[in-house]
């Protein structure tokens, strides 16, 4: 049985319902930011949970229970600052909002803590695809 030309690129085509997936879709800046946005919003969650744990290992006065702390807060910058700069990437004309999300991405797992950096991992995620998933201007 001889292969039709093109026919794989017809059934590709009716499995994604004719959406272009490549990183070149100007829907993947976007999908970036509303990634990251989540990632922050998880992220916050996750930065009060160790603050609480922190907070009960200070009163019961476990020792390091400071830097849990100081982890707990610095996750919440971090996780801040991820929601603001994802919502920033979803309509920004250059790629400085994806990459400073980047950056904030890594800031956010070293400084916050492990259950932070699980989420900021899917911050890093959502700002590869909002800084490369945006299309390039054509040139005049």
């Amino acid at each position: 049985m001889a292969a039709r030309p093109g026919g794989n690129i017809h059934v590709c085509m009716a499995f994604t319902n004719g959406i272009d997936w490549t990183l070149k879709n100007p829907h993947m800046q976007k999908s970036g930011g509303i990634v990251a946005v989540i990632a922050g919003v998880f992220g916050t969650g996750a930065a009060i949970i160790t603050l609480v744990v922190g907070g009960i290992a200070s009163a019961v006065e476990v020792e390091g229970a400071g830097t849990v702390v100081g982890l707990g807060w610095g996750g919440m910058l971090f996780s801040f600052a991820t929601i603001v700069l994802g919502a920033v990437a979803m309509t920004a004309k250059g790629r400085v909002a994806g990459v400073l999300l980047m950056a904030c991405a890594v800031g956010g797992a070293v400084l916050g803590g492990t259950f932070v950096a699980v989420f900021m991992a899917l911050a890093l995620i959502g700002g590869l695809l909002a800084t490369f998933g945006r299309p390039k201007e054509p040139t005049p």
